[in-house]
């Protein structure tokens, strides 16, 4: 009997950003114009494995999937003493890696596609590198995160169980999204290293505001689409209409029946938003 495969390939890139050289893991699969996913705050990118073994998208895109570095299997860096300083993530290394990353790869006219830490990046992409990618696709993006901001002492804390973060994450998910793949969307977080979660969320509750520049965004070089989730609480709906309504040009798309995990809690309901804008994209 013949072994049943996935068509999906994983490889290591050695990429520099910033002065230092990072082993960067990515896996992808299909053919077509190049689509990068950006994982969650605190997880990797085995959260976007359902589309990557889904011939509706491999047929005509070619997926590209990324750990970012200190994330998944992607270490931290041989070169640097990265252990004696708090990990912090920054809107100036997100920037710099996806500029590295697209000239590495020589990918041509590529989407942008992250959710959660990845849905506020695609609106600063599109600001502070216009053109870099033809469109970017931002779930759960909005101008900024407030709020919510007050766990983050807790995301690595002595005191609290690292059992706390993908019990966190559960909540998170939509209460009607399949029960194995809310629990499996847990336990990819339950494997993320005790203080990345809490460098990552720096990122994206302080440093990541669009308030004031959201309005300068040009949607001409790099086209913007905000997609919401119902059960997304740390971005609400309301709060991602606001982002799309001060980009001229950004569409807003709101998912019901999935929450702030859509990708992975419930692939099918997501494929059914996705997968029309990426071919209205490719149309356009």
């Amino acid at each position: 009997m013949s072994a049943r495969l996935a068509d999906i390939v994983g490889r290591y890139l050695y990429l520099e950003v910033q002065g230092i050289e990072y082993r960067v893991y990515y896996e992808e699969a299909g053919q077509g114009i190049p689509v990068v996913l950006q994982h969650t705050a605190g997880c990797d990118s085995r959260q976007w494995r359902h589309l990557l073994e889904d011939p509706d998208f491999t047929s005509n895109y070619r997926l590209i999937a990324i750990d970012l570095p200190f994330h998944g299997r992607s270490l931290p860096p041989e070169s640097q003493e990265w252990w004696t300083e708090e990990y912090l993530l920054r809107l100036g290394f997100l920037l710099a890696f996806y500029v590295a990353l697209v000239d590495a790869l020589e990918l041509d006219r590529p989407i942008y596609a992250g959710v959660s830490l990845g849905g506020h990046l695609a609106p600063d992409l599109a600001l502070h590198h216009p053109g870099l990618f033809r469109a970017a696709i931002g779930f759960g993006a909005a101008l900024a995160t407030l709020g919510v901001d007050r766990f983050v002492p807790w995301f690595h804390h002595p005191r609290i169980s690292n059992d706390s973060k993908p019990a966190m994450m559960y909540t998170g998910c939509a209460p009607q999204s399949p029960e194995a793949y809310k629990r499996e969307t847990a336990y990819i977080y339950s494997q993320g290293a005790p203080p990345v979660l809490k460098g990552d969320v720096h990122y994206y509750f302080a440093e990541h505001d669009l308030t004031e520049t959201a309005k300068t965004i040009d949607t001409a070089k790099t086209a913007l689409h905000v997609v919401s989730a119902e059960y997304d609480w740390p971005a609400p709906p309301a709060a991602c209409q606001a982002l799309a309504d001060e980009v001229d040009g950004a569409t807003f798309t709101l998912m019901e029946g999935v929450g702030h995990f859509s990708m992975s809690e419930n692939p099918e309901v997501f494929k059914k938003h996705f997968l029309p804008l990426l071919d209205q994209i490719a149309a356009n």
